[in-house]
């Protein structure tokens, strides 16, 4: 099914999506652990929109060999397109306008498929099998199968896949459990997705996985060892997903489980629909860090139900679903915590990638920007996440009724389900939604919200209490010279101890941010007094760690080293290398540390980090 824009450019495809469209595709795979390759067979129902006479999929390292339509082997042509890949033209008879048909395609996987991580049980916390999982968001699902990886195409899909003994396979999609198998080595399961999906949707998982129940419709998957901390963690997920109806509707996918994947996985978690992929570095202990939980949640309806039609629009799935998240998050710990987390996104996320990471003239600062020739893994930031969550505060402000704007976010995603749309027909609906209201809108200036860098125009009104405390107790540190630090006010803990998670983060990244130098004294008292050095969040460590990295404090370079070889997370990863690779005493470890550990790194997150290698 191709749910799409009229004449929608996505230039991260190479797929004819506007003659043709993918509608249902089905999946046998058989993984090779040995080979670290699927060989699979992938069968593509299509639809034709316009007279043609040729099929264009987008591909990375596949190995085709043979493609069949109406029993008949047809020719194809490998092109390369890029940084993006290869593309498949495959040469048909003359497909006329409304026909259907369906392409079979016998294929392998590439050893190095970007959307894909093969590691060795060595690398797996239990230590017992080896262990598969995918990424394919944005463009990687091309990797995995030849498929028109954009997401302006929706598809359905079913598929089998045959596994060693043993092994536990979960997908994107509903399990049908085990099937028959004539094979007495393997074991064969089955899924299915009824509700149509972007490619980069498409996920699988495989090792020796242990299950948790939640509830009737979420669990929590693991490998053995951490089963247990995991269910503790997620524990609230029901309630969350509870939460998130209030706010956006019926939650229509049917199961939400989760897995905790290994520690190399790249992100903080990934919506997969009915099997969301979350890190372990969320295992704090405390359930402080489980608002990633609500994240992904909410990507249920914004991202996995109304899709962006490209890449450019990335803010209409992100954007979204922070505002969304928040408003969960306001529902169960109350608004002046959605106010906080509001506030911390503008001043310690956006503010800071737009000035500090960019500069406020770079493309990337858009909240459209234009990526024609760019991978759009390259593009990736905080950006779209808090500057369209901001414009949709903004708006809700300025409306200035909270209930009719929750109404309008929910008739929005009834309105475009299974869709996938651009950031104009988005404006679009809320003018003709909010028909009595063009005098308020008139005056927002869509223009440069959309299309201008740098920080957004106009800026939300945030409640500042609980970031006042923050700013307060972070203050007295950065105020305090060293010979104050022996005082009895820096010996007691008891107000930082007292604050969330998220505020104590917020604590130590003002000390950081400070124009005040740190003095390594003043790291090592924080460090005691607080315990960083102990604790088990690792927003925390992240924290302590750039602290001792801009204090220079030599000490911290082994538990930063430690820390980016043990985690994928590019959130964590990514800043460390920069602070490591850009400081003398650490620049030849951190290289060296890097280039020893590469093979082990997920392929995304190497390639990030290997951008980032200093030139000279």
């Amino acid at each position: 099914m191709c749910i799409t824009t009229e004449n929608i450019v996505d230039t991260a495809s190479g797929a004819n999506f506007d003659d043709v469209s993918i509608r249902h595709l089905h999946l046998n795979l058989k993984v090779s652990f040995e080979e670290k390759v699927f060989h699979g067979v992938a069968e593509l129902n299509f639809t034709v929109h316009n007279n043609t006479d040729k099929i264009i999929l987008d591909s990375r390292d596949l190995k085709i060999n043979s493609i069949v339509y109406l029993s008949e082997s047809l020719k194809f042509i490998t092109n390369p397109n890029g940084v993006m890949g290869q593309t498949i033209t495959i040469v048909t008879p003359l497909l006329t306008k409304g026909s259907e048909g369906t392409l079979k395609i016998h294929y392998t996987t590439d050893p190095d498929a970007s959307a894909l991580q093969f590691i060795s049980k060595e690398q797996t916390i239990d230590k017992k099998a080896p262990y598969l999982y995918s990424q394919c968001q944005p463009c990687h699902a091309r990797s995995i199968v030849p498929c028109m990886d954009t997401p302006s195409v929706k598809q359905t899909y079913t598929a089998n896949v045959f596994v060693p003994k043993g092994f536990t396979v979960l997908m994107s999609a509903i399990s049908n459990g085990e099937c028959k198998n004539k094979d007495e080595n393997c074991n064969a399961y089955s899924f299915y997705q009824p509700i149509p999906i972007p490619s980069y949707l498409l996920a699988i998982v495989v090792g020796y996985l242990e299950k948790r129940d939640i509830s009737d419709r979420c669990a929590v998957w693991s490998e053995a060892s951490i089963i247990d901390k995991a269910h503790n963690e997620f524990i609230d997920t029901e309630k969350m997903l509870t939460a998130a109806e209030e706010v956006l509707g019926p939650y229509k996918w049917g199961r939400y489980d989760l897995v905790v994947l290994p520690e190399t996985f790249p992100f903080g978690g990934m919506e997969n629909p009915c099997c969301t992929f979350v890190t372990p570095t969320l295992l704090a202990g405390d359930k402080s860090l489980t608002n990633v939980i609500a994240h992904e949640i909410a990507h249920s309806w914004t991202g996995n139900t109304v899709t962006n039609a490209n890449w450019e629009h990335f803010w209409l799935n992100e954007g979204f679903t922070v505002f969304a998240e928040r408003k969960i998050i306001g529902r169960l710990n109350g608004e002046n915590m959605r106010q906080f987390e509001a506030l911390s996104g503008w001043e310690s996320r956006l503010t800071v990638a737009v000035n500090e990471v960019f500069g406020p003239h770079h493309e990337f600062t858009k909240l459209i920007p234009n990526l024609n020739g760019v991978d759009p893994d390259d593009a990736f930031s905080t950006i779209p996440y808090e500057k369209g969550s901001a414009l949709l505060m903004y708006l809700e402000q300025i409306i200035g009724n909270f209930q009719r704007f929750e109404q309008f976010i929910r008739d929005y995603i009834i309105k475009y389900e299974g869709k996938s749309i651009t950031s104009y027909e988005w404006k679009d609906f809320l003018y003709d939604y909010f028909h009595d209201m063009h005098d308020v809108l008139n005056k927002v200036d869509f223009e440069k919200w959309f299309n201008s860098p740098g920080m957004p125009p106009n800026t939300p009104v945030y409640e500042g209490s609980l970031m006042s405390r923050c700013r307060r107790l972070a203050n007295n540190w950065i105020d305090a010279t060293d010979e104050c630090l022996d005082k009895p006010y820096f010996a007691e803990a008891n107000i930082f101890n007292s604050m969330s998670s998220a505020e104590k983060d917020t604590v130590l990244d003002y000390i950081r941010q400070s124009d005040k130098k740190i003095s390594i004294k003043k790291v090592e008292k924080l460090t005691e007094l607080y315990k960083l050095d102990e604790t088990e969040n690792c927003e925390i460590i992240m924290s302590w760690l750039r602290i001792g990295l801009k204090a220079e404090w030599e000490d911290i370079i082994d538990p930063t080293l430690k820390f980016v070889t043990k985690y994928g997370r590019i959130k964590y990863i990514k800043p460390l290398y920069n602070i490591l690779f850009s400081w003398p005493p650490s620049k030849d470890r951190a290289i060296e540390t890097f280039k020893k550990n590469k093979p082990y790194m997920h392929p995304i997150t190497a390639h990030v980090v290997e951008q980032m290698l200093p030139r000279d």
